[in-house]
C-alpha cells in the first residue's frame, strides 16, 4: 500500500488531528501557523498554478510537502473531493492553549459567543468573519463542536486564526455580555467594550434564558418592518462591523 496513503488514514484516525478540505483552507492553515504533517493531491501543477495567482507565499510549503497521488489513489481517500483537489491534515490546537487566550482579563477585542447554534456551516461563516475582524475569539454553547470538519470547511481553516471553543453556560469567559435581542437597545447608541462577549441565538429562538440572564446589554441590529432575522453570520458581521468603527469614529 502507498506510504502516504497509510499515513493519511493514521492521522485521520486520530481525534488531534483535523482534516482540512480543499486548498483555501490549507492556505489560512499554514499562513496561521498550524501543524500541518501531510497535504495531498491528485494535481500538484493545478494547486501550484492556484497558488500562484492566490496565495504565492505558501508556494515554497507546496513545492516541499504537497503529495501527489494517482487519482484512483486520491479518490479512495477523498471520496468527497474539493474542486480545488486539495486536502491536508492539520494538529487541532490543545484545549489548554485556546482557553488561556479567552479566559483573561486583559483582552483587546470582543468575543463572539454562539449560544446553541444548529447549523455547521453558519458556525464555519462566523468563523471566518470574527477572523477577519480579528475578535479574540469564538465560543459555542450547546452540543455542536466548534472544529467539526463541516465547520472547518465553512470557515476556509481560518480557525487557526482566531481562538475557538466550546464552553458550558456557567463557564463563560471573563467580560460583559452584550446579547442581540429584537428587544434590546438599538446597537447604533452603543458602544461595545473590547472585552465583550457578543452573544448571538439561532433565527429561529434567540437567545437562551441563560444567557439572558447573564446579559449586561440587550442590543438590537436595525432591520426592516416584517423581516424576521437575518442570518447568523450577517448578525455577526453587523455587529463586530460596528465594533471595528468604534475606534475610527473616536466613540
Amino acid at each position: 500500500m502507498n506510504r502516504i496513503m497509510v499515513d493519511w488514514r493514521q492521522l485521520i484516525g486520530q481525534s488531534e488531528f483535523l482534516l482540512l478540505d480543499g486548498f483555501h483552507a490549507l492556505k489560512h492553515a499554514i499562513r496561521f501557523g498550524a501543524e500541518v504533517p501531510l497535504a495531498i493531491t491528485d494535481d500538484k501543477p493545478g494547486a501550484l498554478r492556484l497558488a500562484s495567482q492566490l496565495a504565492p507565499d505558501i508556494i515554497p510549503f507546496l513545492d516541499k510537502q504537497l503529495a501527489e497521488l494517482a487519482s484512483d489513489v486520491f479518490k479512495e481517500l477523498l471520496p468527497r473531493a474539493h474542486p480545488t483537489r486539495v486536502a491536508s491534515v492539520a494538529r487541532r490546537p490543545g484545549y489548554r492553549a485556546l482557553r488561556a487566550q479567552l479566559y483573561t482579563e486583559s483582552r483587546g477585542a470582543p468575543i463572539v459567543l454562539l449560544d446553541n447554534p444548529r447549523n455547521l456551516g453558519n458556525v464555519g461563516a462566523v468563523v471566518r468573519i470574527a477572523a477577519g475582524f480579528a475578535a479574540a475569539g469564538v465560543v459555542t454553547v450547546g452540543e455542536v463542536d466548534p472544529w467539526h470538519t463541516n465547520v472547518l470547511r465553512g470557515s476556509a481553516g481560518l480557525h487557526f486564526a482566531t481562538a475557538v471553543l466550546s464552553a458550558a453556560a456557567d463557564d463563560l469567559p471573563p467580560g460583559p455580555v452584550y446579547a442581540l435581542d429584537p428587544g434590546g437597545t438599538d446597537i447604533r447608541s452603543l458602544a461595545i467594550p473590547d472585552d465583550a462577549l457578543l452573544a448571538f441565538g439561532s433565527e429561529r429562538h434567540g437567545i437562551s434564558d441563560i444567557i439572558r440572564s447573564r446579559a449586561t446589554q440587550l442590543v438590537a441590529i436595525p432591520m426592516r418592518p416584517k423581516v424576521s432575522s437575518y442570518n447568523l453570520a450577517t448578525s455577526v458581521a453587523m455587529t463586530l462591523f460596528w465594533w471595528s468603527c468604534q475606534e475610527v469614529l473616536g466613540d
